[in-house]
């Protein structure tokens, strides 16, 4: 924790506090951390407990993801708290762990849209590598009902299953772009000069460039 501590710079603070992260510790100096400790189940079990949001990043990056227990992994993801803990919990434990697929159907069904938005991440991994699992016209309908008015981290979950459904999958891309043309979720997105538009429409297109180039 001393080690974290001096690691924290006041810029990097101010950058990611706008995006809802209450830490400033450069991410590269982390894994470098994480990478000199190397795997120790027991040391990233301590420092999640600490609730410090560098401590739990840097305990997500040395922990054993097949180790946790899918009620362990549920009350984490409850007090996951900020995005970034959040969005590192989901794609380098959960989805690694034995329990992923039973987590994804019942996280996606949670009242809470926080996790709610952990079960929509995992959903989307499968409509690219597990589509046969998945209901992708049920999908759309859903998301074509409840998207518009979902909270925002919910809503980005969302989203984002839209935009893969349309750049994976042929038969459903008219569809799905229609939905996000309907919708105008993200479509004034601020977006980086080289970086792709959170906006589904073109973010589909620009994909689907890609494959054919």
């Amino acid at each position: 924790m001393a080690e974290l501590a001096g690691l924290e710079d006041p810029k990097i603070r101010e950058v990611n506090e706008r995006h809802g992260d209450d830490h400033g510790v450069n991410l590269t100096k982390l894994r470098a951390v994480a990478k000199r400790l190397k795997t120790q189940q027991e040391l990233a079990r301590q420092l999640w407990k600490t609730g410090d949001t560098a401590a739990r990043l840097l305990a997500l990056l040395i922990c054993r993801p097949k180790a946790f227990e899918r009620d362990e992994l549920d009350a984490m993801i409850r007090d996951a708290g900020t995005p970034k803990v959040h969005d590192w919990l989901v794609n380098y434990v959960v989805k690694k762990n034995p329990h992923a697929e039973e987590l994804r159907v019942a996280w996606f069904a949670d009242p809470d849209p926080v996790v709610a938005s952990a079960g929509w991440a995992l959903t989307t991994e499968r409509v690219a590598k597990q589509p046969e699992i998945l209901d992708l016209a049920g999908l759309l309908d859903v998301i074509e009902t409840e998207m518009k008015a979902a909270p925002e981290r919910l809503q980005w979950a969302m989203n984002h299953c839209l935009a893969q459904i349309g750049i994976e999958h042929a038969g459903h891309r008219a569809r799905a772009v229609g939905i996000g043309e309907r919708l105008e979720v993200l479509k004034d997105y601020p977006t980086s000069p080289g970086c792709t538009s959170p906006f589904a429409p073109i973010w589909i297109a620009e994909m689907v460039r890609r494959q054919h180039a």
